[in-house]
This record gives structure tokens, sequence and C-alpha cells, in this order.
């Protein structure tokens, strides 16, 4: 850290070694409750996006929007919110609190998701959209800092892949309840149960969750600080490159959901098996997260996400293959990209915990860089594999091909060309 001479103030520019930030001796309340709620808090966004995916074509007859790929902008207008405003976020939770700013943002996560639910036009709702991705993206800075709080290491990947396990409960049901609020009400209502799911959790932080930052380990909002931290996360050797190689991975990620309500609807034509083939897709990520949470402290954070990163791009490989030769039907399809899934769920858990292990000092910040690259460079590779849906299953798997090809050559670099150690 240095001073400016004369200014008495320090803590312009600093390493992680001047805020060494110690994990605190495990959860400030109960492990099963702290699982929870950090799991409820990374489901919140997933909530946002599944939730809407039967009820685009609902959304596109109301307002207007007849182009089946432009419908998709449903979703990438909130992950674009969502991946920009790590910028804010970082900062702030560094400063303020891991506890004020999650409720800040959950509350206004409320009127966001209030407005996108009376909008009138297309125009509208994606503003609204992008506001309410804006505001829960605290929950992901708040969430990976809680966890850093508290664990390191090897302990701070297995509590990540119980609580992604938690979390995959949302993917597997979002598109359900979407369904089933659409059997009673219409697409607006959804966006009401999202207000009403996000009130809630800001009940329970309000009354369960202590703050977690140590006042001693406070960051000021400066300028120079917040860019010290970001050249800190971004010349990091381990953070940039698994930072990158979860964005390759996420960009994989953002296709498939971009492309599956019409993979369903127009290749498969069995729209009643949405949430089904979604619910066993996410089921597989549980699956393997509960796995990760098991053998990680044994086998280790690199031999694992290695592992998975080559099994997925052997599925990917494969099924792209069998789409090619034009048997990629629905069991084929279903099975293939759960088996994809499980591969991803491993690898990222994996990845955010090595790209985090050497920023305890500054959590915030350097959670909210690497957030802002993964989602939002994520998010335009998700999009351009969206818009690539030519009426078969094949831009969506050489997407998942690509991107995961791009990450082990990433990784690769980072590791300096050894691969699966411990």
């Amino acid at each position: 850290m240095t001073a400016r001479p004369g200014s008495g103030y320090t803590s312009a520019i600093m390493t992680p070694e001047d805020h060494p930030a110690p994990a605190l001796p495990g959860a400030p309340i109960g492990f099963v409750e702290f699982v929870c709620l950090v799991a409820s808090l990374m489901a919140l966004g997933a909530l946002g996006t599944d939730a809407m995916l039967p009820a685009l074509p609902a959304i596109g007859e109301a307002l207007g929007v007849a182009d089946e790929n432009r419908r998709q902008f449903v979703v990438s207008a909130f992950l674009a919110g969502f991946g920009a405003a790590h910028l804010i976020h970082g900062p702030l939770v560094d400063r303020f609190g891991r506890r004020r700013v999650l409720l800040w943002a959950i509350a206004s996560y409320v009127v966001a998701s209030a407005l996108a639910a009376v909008s009138a036009s297309f125009t509208l709702l994606l503003a609204a959209r992008i506001a309410g991705g804006a505001t829960v993206a605290a929950t992901r800075i708040g969430t990976v800092a809680l966890v850093r709080d508290c664990y390191h290491g090897r302990a701070m990947a297995r509590v990540m892949s119980i609580a992604f396990m938690v979390f995959m409960v949302v993917p597997i049901l979002a598109p359900s309840v979407g369904q089933l609020v659409l059997l009673f009400g219409d697409w607006r209502t959804i966006f009401w149960v999202i207000a009403g799911t996000a009130a809630a959790l800001l009940v329970w932080i309000w009354i369960r969750l202590p703050e977690t930052l140590r006042p001693e380990a406070a960051l000021p909002i400066h300028p120079r600080r917040i860019l010290a931290g970001w050249r800190i996360a971004l010349t990091d050797r381990m953070s940039l490159g698994y930072t990158l190689a979860s964005t390759m991975l996420m960009g994989g990620l953002y296709g498939y959901l971009n492309s599956i309500q019409q993979i369903m609807f127009d290749v498969f034509r069995r729209p009643s098996l949405l949430a089904a083939v979604f619910a066993g897709t996410a089921a597989t990520m549980a699956a393997a997260n509960l796995l990760n949470a098991r053998i990680v402290m044994r086998l280790g954070t690199r031999r694992i996400a290695h592992s998975a990163l080559a099994g997925l791009i052997a599925i990917a490989g494969g099924h792209w293959a069998l789409a090619a030769g034009g048997l990629d039907t629905l069991a084929v399809f279903a099975v293939l990209q759960a088996l994809t899934m499980a591969c991803f769920g491993l690898a990222t858990s994996n990845f955010s915990a090595m790209a985090m292990e050497n920023m305890g000092g500054i959590a915030g910040t350097a959670s909210s860089i690497q957030g802002f690259i993964s989602i939002t460079a994520g998010v335009l590779i998700g999009a351009v594999i969206g818009l690539a849906f030519d009426g078969t299953t094949m831009p969506m798997i050489a997407g998942f091909l690509l991107t995961a090809i791009a990450a082990i050559v990433l990784v690769a670099i980072t590791e300096r060309g050894t691969l699966f150690g411990g």
C-alpha cells in the first residue's frame, strides 16, 4: 500500500497482503442456514432468467414482437444488466459491507420486477429487465464475498458446491413455475411472483444475516483504490486465467439459455417438455456439485475442474457429430445435454474458487471485475450463439464445443501447460 506524501491518506493503492482479511472460523449463522441463504441469493438471479423461458412466445405476442430470435432479448437484457453492474457492486460491498448492499439491492430488484410486470411496450420491458439484472447482480457479488469472508481454498470450493447444488433447485423448478403461472395468469404474473420471492429473501437477510466484513477490512471508495484492485485481479495469473476460462463456458451456457425454448418448440415440437428437459439438465448440474463437495477436499480443484472440462469437450464433440449426422433425437439431446451440464457444473464451481484464491483482501472488488468479464462477455458470446439458431440444434451444440475448447486452451496457458494437478 502507498500513501500520498503529506495527505494522511493511505489505502489509495493496495495489494491483497495489505488487507489479508483472514477467513472467519466458519459461517456467522448455522452452517445449513448459511448455505441455504447463499444458495437463495445465487438463485434469485436464476429465477429471473429461467422462469421467463416458457413465457417468451406470450410476451412476444402481447408486445408485438414477431421475430422469435428477438424475443431472446428478454433473457439477454437481464443478463447484460447483471454483468455490467458488477463493476458497481464490488466496491460497494467492500466499503459498506455485504449485508447493507444486499438489502438495498434486493429492495431495488423488487421495484424493477414490478415495473416489468406493468410494462406496456417491449422497450420498457427490456429497460426493466436491464434494471432488474443490474440490481440483482449484487447477490452474486455479495455471495462470493460472504463465502470468502468465512472460508478459503478447498473449503470455499466445498461450500460453493453445496450452495450451488441447493441453488440448482431453482433452474430445475423455474420453467415449471413459469408454466404453472401461465395456467392461472399471464406472463406479467411471473414478474409479480419474482418480486414476491425477492421480498421474502429481503426479510430473511434483514432478520438473520449479520455483517461478515470486518470493520478494519473495509476499503474506501476511491478511484485509485478501485483501479488498483482491478489491476491486481487482472494481473494475477490465476484470477485472470480462470476468469477468462469461465467466460468461455458461460458463453456456452447463455447460448443454451437463449436457444432452448426455440429448440423445444421448433426443432423437436414438444413445448410441453421444455420444463422437463430443462429440469433434467439442471439436476445433473446439481448432482455434479454435490459430488464436487464430497471429493474436492481429497482430489483438489484442479484435477476435478480440468477433468470435467476435458469431459465436456468429448461429450459436446460427440453430440455435434450425432447432430451433423441427423441423429439428434429428443432423447439423445436430453441425455447428452444433461451430461454436458454436469461437466459444466464441476468445472465452473472450481474455476470460481481458484480465481478467488489470492483475492481475499479485495474479495468484493475482485469478484466484481471477474463477474463483469465472465458474465458480460459471456452474454455477448451467448447472444451470437442464440441468434445463429437456424431451426436445428447444431449452432447451440457447436457453441458449447468451441467455448469449451477455448476454455481448456486458456487453462493450459494459465497453468503453464500443466493440467490435472491437485
